[in-house]
């Protein structure tokens, strides 16, 4: 018998009715931050307030479960952590955003030159993004989203959790899913296990003005982290220089010279980086 499922809704000072929809809703656990705490700080916060559960369910508030989630629940037992299908309004398997291999050096520096959305099914793309693998098949998966992660308790015990450091978002999830395969774990993908995703709430609620700089700050991270040296500062490298034409199309889509700050606080950013190897404070 598959153990029950407590709902934890950590709301970030959302701006809208969510708090009270929730609260009118019973058998729902609300922990209510008075400002957004970021999507890692979040999760470890439900994660502790969830102290007794055996499997720990990442559902991010635009996925809806479809199916039980039974499946999950026995991958996760075997191997550890294991994510469903993420579906989208459609019906049809989200290519590309559910499911990645860990991202390579290559594939980051084609993400930030725009390659991978000019021609997507690039060679570096297809592997990242596993659009060579048939979304209906289960089988074991590098990194799926944390929109819809399960994981047993001890797993995220042992790696502490997300790493706080990628605030507000990005790259938490990526980085997870890489110190558990680090660490002997092995995420199962189980399609028969289905959630539907509406695709960017909570990046939708960030200042349009900042979201470029909280992914080039996150990925710089990521990199340090998990990159070597060389590597590294090669994506340092990429950001700066692919910052002008994104900057460039940012004036021209915006008709506004707006863009010029952000991407100039980019620049700095990444030029720092450059000449240091020293892990970002958190």
């Amino acid at each position: 018998m598959a153990p029950s499922l407590v709902p934890i809704v950590i709301d970030n000072a959302s701006s809208d009715d969510t708090v009270e929809r929730v609260r009118a809703r019973t058998g729902v656990r609300l922990i209510a931050n008075p400002g957004n705490r970021g999507f890692a700080a979040a999760v470890n916060q439900g994660a502790r307030e969830a102290d007794q559960a055996e499997f720990l369910l990442l559902l991010n508030p635009d996925v809806c479960l479809a199916t039980p989630v039974d499946g999950l629940i026995e991958a996760s037992r075997h191997h550890g952590l294991a994510a469903g299908k993420l579906v989208g309004e459609d019906g049809r398997a989200q290519r590309g955003f559910a499911l990645r291999r860990f991202p390579t050096a290559a594939a980051l520096v084609l993400e930030l030159f725009g390659i991978n959305r000019l021609w997507p099914g690039n060679p570096v793309n297809r592997r990242y993004r596993y659009l060579d693998r048939d979304p209906n098949q289960p089988g074991p998966v590098e990194q799926p989203a944390g929109a819809f992660l399960m994981m047993r308790r001890d797993v995220w015990v042992r790696l502490g959790g997300l790493d706080e450091q990628f605030h507000p978002v990005w790259f938490e999830d990526v980085d997870f899913c890489r110190r558990a395969a680090d660490a002997g774990y092995r995420v199962e993908y189980v399609p028969s296990v289905i959630a539907r995703h509406a695709g960017g709430h909570s990046v939708g609620q960030l200042p349009p003005e900042y979201r470029a700089m909280y992914w080039c700050d996150s990925l710089l991270k990521y990199a340090v982290k998990h990159f070597r040296p060389l590597a590294y500062r090669g994506i340092c490298a990429a950001v700066m220089v692919s910052a002008v034409p994104r900057m460039v199309l940012g004036m021209i889509q915006e008709r506004s010279l707006a863009p010029v700050a952000m991407y100039f606080k980019i620049l700095k950013l990444a030029s720092r980086r450059l000449v240091s190897l020293q892990r970002p404070a958190a």
